[in-house]
């Protein structure tokens, strides 16, 4: 693996709007308004989203050193699999469920970003 040093030549996803609005903010969008969908049709939309900020994040991670990445990458994989349970019926949750989801999702990426770029800093 590249030092830091390195890593940070090469651009923050995260570091643009355009590439923000793009790769986090479309599917945080398509997560909230899957909330006014079918769950037949939900799911599948959010897992769609969860996989491509995971994967974004682990690619971030790799290409620029951003700690959070690291983290927020794991979570937003691990955050499938609650929404296929839920999804396919085996934990009924109903709509205030989904929205306490929803919140979990999004609320719990920002407070891993905030939480570990305090604690160690921005960049390896």
């Amino acid at each position: 693996m590249s030092t830091g040093a390195t890593n940070r030549t090469r651009p923050d996803w995260a570091g643009t709007l355009q590439t923000y609005v793009l790769v986090w903010g479309l599917p945080i969008a398509a997560i909230l308004v899957g909330l006014f969908l079918d769950v037949r049709l939900r799911t599948p939309i959010w897992m769609t989203a969860l996989g491509l900020m995971g994967t974004a994040c682990l690619l971030n991670a790799r290409r620029c050193g951003r700690i959070h990445c690291r983290y927020t990458g794991p979570f937003y994989f691990g955050m499938i699999l609650p929404v296929l349970i839920v999804g396919v019926g085996f934990m009924p949750i109903g709509s205030y469920g989904w929205i306490i989801l929803a919140a979990v999702i999004i609320l719990g990426g920002k407070l891993i970003w905030w939480a570990t770029e305090r604690a160690w800093g921005k960049f390896t």
